[in-house]
């Protein structure tokens, strides 16, 4: 059992001990301190407004519920945009001009776990600097609620997803008589989830006739692991060679993580999911402005980003892991796309957040343009090959004396300390770090070669258990 504050939400297992887990008492503390933070910004609206989704885990209404009632018990008004996503809701504060939103979903965390992502009025991640404001409010018990006859009030805002789709559907990289004309064959995983609802709605609307929903029943019993690693999907690979479709496609529970599985039932691989879109967006660019574009990918990315970056002549940047931290990189930069090799797509001209629909709809733009097939799209990139893996922690592991471990011996190393520890081996890497979400170390390893990169993950996790 869990409860884990960080960059990305307030997270925790459902079932257990207040302060240990996600209970409902931490519902409401978390919540009135994000809505207390609200109503004290400067130069807001006397009454505050926010928007609040949830995806399909089984703990959703039950959160929802507890949530919305605290924040009219703040007196601030929500719209409720009920079974969504992630991005769906983020684009929601856009349009209706709220002062924040809030996001009910563990992501790729199994189905006993939920959340509370919390978003700013830009419908982004809020900071590090909002985000410990806010937990100083819980620590606190810093809040007021508000007298009966000034109790907010909820209204259902049911357009939120065909708003979403509607602003994809005017990007003008999204080809809709292109994939029309390509007559696609996709399988979906929606991994029970609210993926069920919004892909294949986002489908009709460019013209996708013919597809299969795998896992469709939204219940939150997910069918197997809901974050979209190889492992996990051998039934969508199985079922894309059975039908003889054309593409595969998985995403996890909240539509911010996106994969695709290729024709012959072999994985694109998720670390690539942004280096093609990348690709398709430089590829795209005015031949005058491809030298000036950037790029941005966290950390733990394949390096397969930055080559595809320099073969349009553009700057490739990285950033430590999160999407919060991405963003404030691409802002800095000015990029184009970024995003994160979980197969997190992030496309400024549409809104500041990892949005899997965005990037199912520029993928298959791509593909039907190039007129290639899923693996022959696959074959034009670098071959880098990536070990990811985890070690778990008690509680009260000390991390800093962890990594200043692995760092001493690995002294003569070149190592960059941004976030967590990545050290350099000539031309292959390993990059450990805290997880934001899960009480583990991840560690990842990518070099030219499978074995490789494996006996780089298997050597670091030896080093950890051993100062563990």
């Amino acid at each position: 059992m869990a409860l884990i504050k960080s960059i990305s939400g307030i997270r925790g297992t459902i079932g257990g001990k207040p302060g240990e887990t996600l209970s409902p008492l931490d519902v409401v503390r978390f919540t009135a301190a994000y809505g207390t933070w609200l109503q004290r910004l400067a130069g807001g609206k006397r009454r505050k407004h926010v928007v609040v989704g949830r995806d399909g885990r089984i703990s959703g209404e039950m959160v929802q519920q507890l949530v919305v009632s605290t924040l009219n018990a703040l007196g601030i008004d929500v719209a409720d945009v009920g079974p969504s996503t992630t991005p769906t809701v983020e684009m929601a504060v856009i349009s209706t001009k709220a002062d924040g939103g809030i996001i009910l979903t563990a992501s790729h965390n199994p189905q006993d776990w939920n959340a509370l992502k919390l978003l700013n009025n830009k419908g982004e991640f809020v900071s590090a600097a909002d985000g410990a404001a806010i937990l100083d409010i819980a620590g606190k018990d810093d809040y007021h609620f508000a007298p009966v006859e000034r109790l907010g009030v909820t209204l259902r805002k049911e357009n939120a997803l065909q708003e979403h789709i509607d602003a994809i559907l005017q990007h003008p990289l999204v080809d809709v008589p292109a994939i029309k004309k390509r007559k696609f064959h996709i399988v979906l995983d929606a991994i029970n989830s609210t993926g069920a609802l919004a892909v294949p709605a986002l489908f009709r609307a460019l013209g996708v006739k013919t597809f299969t929903v795998l896992n469709e029943e939204i219940n939150g019993r997910f069918a197997h692991n809901p974050e979209p690693l190889p492992q996990h999907l051998t039934g969508l690979c199985a079922e894309v060679t059975r039908q003889e479709a054309d593409l595969g496609i998985a995403v996890d529970p909240d539509v911010d993580r996106l994969c695709f599985v290729c024709e012959d039932g072999s994985l694109f691989g998720e670390e690539y999911t942004l280096v093609a879109i990348a690709d398709y967006v430089l590829k795209n660019l005015p031949a005058g402005s491809r030298s000036n574009a950037a790029t941005v990918s966290n950390l733990s990315s394949t390096r397969a980003l930055r080559d595809v970056t320099a073969g349009h002549k553009g700057t490739y940047h990285s950033s430590a892991v999160g999407e919060v931290n991405v963003v404030t990189r691409m802002k800095e930069v000015h990029a184009v796309i970024g995003g994160e090799g979980n197969g997190g797509i992030i496309v400024p001209e549409l809104h500041y957040g990892r949005d899997a629909l965005i990037g199912i709809a520029l993928f298959l733009s791509f593909l039907a343009r190039e007129k290639k097939s899923a693996r022959q799209l696959r074959s034009t990139y670098p071959d880098y090959f990536m070990s990811k893996n985890k070690i778990e922690l008690a509680n009260g592991s000390n991390l800093k004396k962890i990594f200043t471990a692995i760092r001493k011996k690995y002294s003569k190393n070149p190592v960059n300390t941004e976030d967590g520890l990545k050290i350099e081996f000539e031309n292959d890497w390993v990059h450990l770090r805290g997880s934001n979400t899960e009480p583990i170390i991840r560690i990842y390893a990518e070099s030219n070669f499978e074995a490789t990169a494996n006996n780089i993950a298997k050597k670091m996790m030896k080093d950890i258990r051993e100062v563990l």
